[in-house]
């Protein structure tokens, strides 16, 4: 069975959108951990934040990633703050093969300008805050990757293609 591909990077990187077309191009599944915490809790992200915080809900998306990185052959888009545990970083990196979407801090101002599902962007400055969590999320990004591909001005197709030739993969599997 195909190993499976996990993404990881910031808010804004278009983990879910390039995730969808990776798994399309290569006939796997795709899977957003964040879409399988709200379906399981029957609550947004926003709401989980407010009434269990930040903490509480790490601990679930612990548990989430903990469970999807041990299946094969699929590709799984995580949330901007899924490399802040340990564990989590250990649980992706030695069970698939990692990929950093890195998008800029202007980049991501584009990309979520009009966001309200993003509890950490809920403040008045939003480009203070992505600049904080960048600085404190790259390293981790980084150190978790196998491969790191820049998403700036890049289409989804555009960032597929990049991935696919970071990881020396056929773009036309048999399916």
């Amino acid at each position: 069975m195909r190993e499976s591909i996990f993404l990881v990077g910031p808010m804004g990187a278009g983990k879910s959108t390039s995730g969808r077309l990776l798994a399309r191009t290569l006939g796997m599944r795709f899977i957003d951990s964040d879409k399988i915490i709200e379906q399981r809790t029957g609550a947004s992200i926003p709401l989980i934040f407010e009434v269990e915080g930040e903490a509480g809900f790490r601990q679930r998306e612990k548990a989430v990633i903990d469970e999807l990185s041990q299946l094969h052959g699929i590709v799984l888009a995580t949330g901007g703050g899924s490399v802040l545990m340990p564990e989590n970083r250990e649980a992706l990196h030695n069970r698939g093969i990692v990929v950093y979407l890195f998008a800029s801090v202007d980049h991501q101002m584009e990309r979520t300008a009009h966001d309200q599902n993003r509890p950490l962007l809920q403040t008045a400055d939003r480009r203070g805050t992505l600049q904080n969590l960048m600085q404190i999320r790259d390293p981790l990004y980084r150190q978790t990757a196998h491969l790191v591909v820049e998403t700036d001005r890049l289409i989804p197709k555009f960032v597929v293609q990049r991935i696919l030739r970071g990881l020396h993969m056929d773009t036309h599997p048999n399916r």
